[in-house]
């Protein structure tokens, strides 16, 4: 049986730490692509040689994009779009809309040509205006287009939470709603610790703090680095993704799908808990919400629709 084939599209410390979790775990053959040419070649040679000592046979291919020539990409099963300028201290991701817009479109023009039945999952900020345009340009069912953000935030959140706590982060699990921004929407009421809810085991002051420092996550990041901004953490997160479907997990993490009505949001992608398969976006699921929150979500959805009327989509 033939591995599997993931195409990560921008060979940036996002892309290239994504694809090596990837051959490192053997969940495909990877192709990272980047339009400098050289590097993305580079690193996939230095990743195969590591197959030895990771003791991995997945293999990793590099390919210029320079020339617009996405041939080597031909047949992924999923296409990681990782490709973009990254947000700069005291920039807003909203400052990055137009920039990554056409970094965006032109990508999947291409991944369309060469992959026509793959699943699209949009990392590049802001991610949810990202995976909007994705979603247009490519023609594709919404099953197939994915943004990976709330993976991320759930992340931090449970990181905030199990050091809070002084507990493994296996007995964590949070929930993050809404668009990947400043308004992102922490559920502390569904967040648990062993099953057991956040607000029996913490105070609200304790709670609040997580969820603001949740929000500022990429933001706290981005002002130690200086330059450029996280990878670690959302590399783990789009590979949770990639992982899922690949396997045919059915796996319910939350991520940013096009609502057609759900929660009261249409024609918009926004975070939202999705059962992930070999089909995609196979389910979203409708918690309920008190009028607090959902109010939150609104707001939240609200931001993400103000970049995407900005884009015309």
């Amino acid at each position: 049986m033939s591995r599997k084939k993931v195409t990560v599209v921008g060979g940036g410390f996002v892309g290239s730490t994504t694809a090596q979790r990837i051959v490192d775990l053997e969940l495909a053959d990877v192709v990272l692509t980047d339009i400098l040419d050289g590097p993305p070649a580079g690193k996939a040679l230095d990743m195969l040689e590591s197959g030895p000592i990771t003791r991995t046979d997945a293999r990793a291919t590099g390919a210029s994009t320079a020339s617009g020539d996405y041939s080597e990409t031909a047949g992924s099963d999923i296409v990681v779009i990782t490709a973009g300028f990254p947000r700069k201290p005291g920039m807003s991701r909203d400052d990055l809309l137009k920039a990554n817009y056409d970094v965006v479109k032109a990508v999947v023009e291409q991944i369309v040509k060469h992959s026509p039945n793959c699943i699209i999952i949009v990392v590049t900020n802001p991610l949810d205006a990202m995976a909007q345009a994705a979603f247009k340009v490519s023609g594709f069912p919404k099953n197939r287009v994915l943004g990976m953000a709330g993976v991320l935030d759930s992340a931090r959140m449970s990181s905030f939470v199990a050091t809070e706590c002084k507990v493994s982060v296996e007995n964590v699990h949070s929930f993050v709603l809404g668009g990947h921004g400043d308004d992102m929407v922490p559920l502390p009421r569904y967040s648990t610790v062993a099953g057991i809810p956040l607000p029996d085991l913490l105070p609200k002051e304790r709670i609040d703090a997580i969820v603001e420092r949740t929000r500022k996550g990429g933001a706290e990041i981005v002002n130690l680095l200086k330059t450029g901004s996280a990878y670690y953490a959302p590399s783990a997160a789009a590979v949770e993704m990639v992982e899922a479907i690949l396997k045919d997990k059915k796996k319910i993490l939350p991520c940013a799908v096009y609502l057609d009505g759900e929660y009261g949001i249409k024609g918009l992608f926004v975070g939202v808990p999705v059962k992930l398969g070999s089909g995609g976006a196979e389910e979203i699921i409708q918690i309920k919400l008190t009028a607090e929150e959902n109010a939150a979500l609104q707001k939240s959805s609200a931001s993400v629709r103000e970049l995407v009327n900005v884009l015309g989509l």
